[in-house]
């Protein structure tokens, strides 16, 4: 069998530059190049990795020249996924892009006019797609169970928030802010089950807690961001070695209007004790709610008749059989890409819901930054909606 040859651009391992390593089906894909400009972290792919086969490039434009790659997973900061996944698409290689697609709506429709005009294969890493709670509240909503889907609301707990704040991600240079870095997985979420895209948003977010932390470490250093997944991590005031550069929101709230008239909030917070994503869809015949997610027990709670919030009428347990890779999404996403370019088959997550997912998010902070004030997501030519919505096929 023909195995897919793939690079992977960013050996970073807190940028999940081990996703492939990791997730790729080895009886049909071989990993044959690895770039990153760090020495050092290519140092540290090689020790970790030391029986793969790999070419190792200090420069991403050698790896997309080697005619070997014929796939790509970008891997590199959210700022430079954009100028990435460009040169791939017009060399020719198939693109799994970690998200966010971009940090702007012109990145993500400059990369998306490239694989339309190259037709190579473009696929977002919009893995949350693949959580059994999400899947089952699809499942769910499009029964017809609960009715007319109406108004949706999602809150996220983030209780590792710090690690933003520690790092790059601190900075909106670097990823214009959180509402659309962390944020667009739950949008892309929202706007799946609902069945639209958001077509008007209104913002507004705050920081409020962690630039209140004096303790910040020297421009050119980078302290460890898995300090904020330890328990002794917190309270919040107390974290140390944060970021000099720090101009993004620790917490946001977007409304959003979608396409189809249903209307949607999603809201974060930082600096939680708990970390948990909660969805609820309000139909005109019910409700339903997830309680846990892909980090471990899960239900999915429905309510069809009048009664108490305490006792839903039907209760699914989704808890997965791993917490590992988020869940165990980390190991569908990436063999769905995989065949879906060794087949031709339809790619399965469109990268126009990936573009409408940063544009909310864009805007989002746009509108907080300014008033509040409600922003259009501007639409996207006809001819690619027709394209990446059939999967990319030729």
């Amino acid at each position: 069998m023909k195995k897919l040859k793939v690079g992977i651009i960013g050996a970073d391992q807190n940028l999940r530059a081990a996703l492939p390593f990791l997730a790729l089906p080895r009886d049909k894909a071989e990993i044959v190049a690895v770039a990153d400009r760090d020495p050092a972290k290519l140092a540290e792919t090689k020790e970790k990795y030391p029986d793969e086969p790999a070419k190792y490039y200090e420069t991403a434009d050698e790896l997309i020249a080697d005619p070997a790659v014929e796939a790509v997973f970008i891997m590199v900061r959210d700022q430079y996924h954009e100028e990435m996944a460009v040169k791939c698409l017009e060399a020719g290689k198939a693109v799994f892009l970690e998200k966010p697609m971009a940090i702007t709506i012109e990145g993500c429709d400059h990369i998306l006019e490239a694989a339309y005009r190259t037709k190579s294969r473009l696929m977002i890493g919009h893995n949350l797609r693949y959580a059994l709670f999400t899947k089952k509240m699809k499942e769910l909503v499009d029964s017809g169970i609960i009715g007319e889907i109406q108004s949706v609301w999602c809150r996220h707990f983030v209780a590792y928030g710090s690690c933003y704040f520690r790092s790059w991600c601190a900075d909106r240079r670097n990823t214009t802010g959180l509402l659309l870095q962390k944020g667009c997985h739950d949008i892309d979420i929202i706007q799946w089950i609902a069945g639209a895209a958001p077509a008007k948003v209104v913002g507004m977010g705050r920081l409020s807690v962690y630039n209140q932390i004096t303790d910040r470490y020297e421009r050119g250093t980078m302290p460890d961001r898995k300090y904020a997944f330890r328990q002794d991590a917190w309270p919040p005031l107390e974290q140390k070695n944060m970021n000099p550069d720090m101009d993004v929101e620790d917490h946001n709230m977007v409304m959003m209007q979608l396409e189809n008239g249903i209307q949607a909030t999603y809201m974060h917070c930082m600096y939680t004790p708990d970390s948990e994503r909660n969805y609820t869809f309000i139909g005109t015949k019910g409700r339903i709610e997830n309680v846990g997610d892909f980090g471990g027990e899960c239900q999915i709670h429905v309510w069809t008749q009048r009664g108490s919030r305490q006792k839903p009428d039907i209760i699914y347990n989704v808890t997965p059989v791993t917490t590992e890779g988020h869940g165990g999404c980390d190991f569908n996403i990436v063999p769905d890409f995989v065949d879906a370019i060794l087949n031709e088959k339809p790619i399965p997550v469109s990268p126009i819901d990936a573009r409408n997912a940063v544009a909310a998010g864009c805007l989002g902070h746009e509108s907080m930054r300014n008033g509040c004030m409600p922003q259009d997501v501007p639409p996207v030519p006809a001819e690619w909606i027709e394209y990446f919505g059939k999967g990319q096929i030729k």
